[in-house]
């Protein structure tokens, strides 16, 4: 699976719109402040800051919860506090797991994802222990808005593209990481709707469940995803169109 956007559409499908906007308002602070605090405070200094602001906007966050969260990035101790911490471990039946997460405690952060990977038949692992089954690269979410596979392949195929995962309600453009800034602008210049993009990572091989172990991977997957640390989620899950239908049935 790709980020955390993904995911989140994919529980869009199952009707949590609702239960999830507080939940999500608070993710999207997180990435703003912590991209205010890796460069500018000005959106059109800071990429980083640009593409979290444009995504805020998208999940129609208000725009004094933006001003906001910029205004704590750029002159309180405590968005100051919130750091970006990377876990990894093992779900259920096999599925790799590596989580970013944005905290302000992470004694706290690390206790609570330590017992949902437990709770799931997991195990949270030291830092690089599934990283390897992972490939770092740039992640362009995009909505593909009724376009065929060779439609959305024509239009986003640009220089630093290195692979597209399709989907008819999510495709995911993959890049390499030097290139994602020029790559998402190029795609949104030609019209597309960009839900996201960022430095993220990609299963090198993925895991196919089925049946009651694919309900269980899926729902592991959904609750570290509903963490409000939790920024985004990457895993070596199979989620392609037969399995999410399958896992949503």
């Amino acid at each position: 699976m790709s980020g955390h956007s993904k995911f989140h559409n994919i529980k869009l499908r199952k009707g949590k719109a609702d239960a999830q906007r507080g939940a999500l308002f608070t993710k999207l602070s997180k990435e703003i402040i912590v991209a205010v605090r890796s460069g500018s405070s000005d959106p059109e200094a800071n990429y980083r800051l640009k593409v979290a602001v444009e995504k805020a906007r998208e999940n129609n966050m208000p725009q004094e919860n933006i001003k906001r969260a910029i205004s704590r990035a750029a002159g309180q101790s405590d968005a100051a506090a919130i750091e970006e911490l990377r876990y990894e471990g093992y779900g259920p039946h096999g599925v790799a797991v590596v989580a970013d997460a944005a905290t302000d405690n992470r004694n706290r952060t690390a206790g609570e994802l330590r017992f949902l990977f437990s709770k799931h038949g997991g195990t949270l692992g030291e830092s690089g222990s599934v990283a390897w089954m992972f490939e770092p690269l740039g992640l362009v979410e995009v909505d593909p808005h009724g376009r065929s596979e060779d439609r959305l392949t024509e239009d986003v195929l640009v220089d630093g593209v290195e692979d597209i995962e399709f989907d008819v309600n999510d495709a995911v453009v993959y890049t390499q990481p030097t290139a994602l800034a020029a790559v998402r602008d190029a795609i949104a210049q030609r019209g597309m709707n960009v839900r996201d993009a960022y430095l993220g990572m990609r299963a090198k091989t993925k895991i196919e469940l089925h049946g009651p172990q694919l309900s269980q991977a899926f729902a592991f997957l959904e609750a570290l995803d509903d963490h409000e640390d939790v920024q985004r989620v990457f895993s070596t899950l199979d989620l392609s169109d037969a399995a999410v239908a399958e896992a949503l049935a």
